[in-house]
């Protein structure tokens, strides 16, 4: 009896796992197809991993080094890396950090980002997901960029 026991447990643990990385691995692939999105100009692609009421910010400094938090529309974003050529935009991810819990998951993604060949910035992307009619969505992404530290 006592075999069935740790048998069923290793079962439900192994399960479990499994189920994590499938959620994992479902989130990644959200975040994956908005930088392929930019780097293939396609602003359908791009649309079609935001949620509805998603929000994007970026910190940007001012020239008093003072930090100050601006917004952008999906639809403008999308709009923008429209008019870019396919390759334009590379922005290359690290995965960092991903959590899940149930229909929320966090990505923190250190990145650097390439235009037309050239590195052009750094930062981080702090990615909020929610999983709506079970696909997971960007709800809110915000991202740090700077010129310097980037090694």
């Amino acid at each position: 009896m006592r075999q069935f026991y740790v048998l069923l447990t290793v079962t439900l643990l192994w399960s479990a796992e499994g189920k994590s990385q499938q959620a994992s691995d479902s989130v990644k692939a959200v975040i994956n197809q908005l930088f392929e999105g930019m780097k293939l100009a396609d602003p359908d692609m791009i649309r079609s991993v935001f949620a509805d009421s998603a929000i994007l910010q970026t910190t940007v400094a001012t020239p008093g080094n003072q930090f100050v938090v601006k917004n952008e529309q999906v639809a403008a974003f999308a709009s923008s890396i429209a008019k870019l050529n396919k390759g334009d935009a590379d922005e290359r991810i690290e995965w960092e950090t991903l959590k899940i819990d149930g229909p929320l998951a966090i990505a923190w993604t250190p990145y650097r980002f390439y235009y037309k060949g050239s590195f052009s910035h750094c930062g981080v992307n702090s990615f909020q997901l929610v999983r709506i009619n079970g696909a997971w969505k960007i709800q809110y992404l915000i991202d740090t960029r700077r010129r310097t530290g980037c090694e």
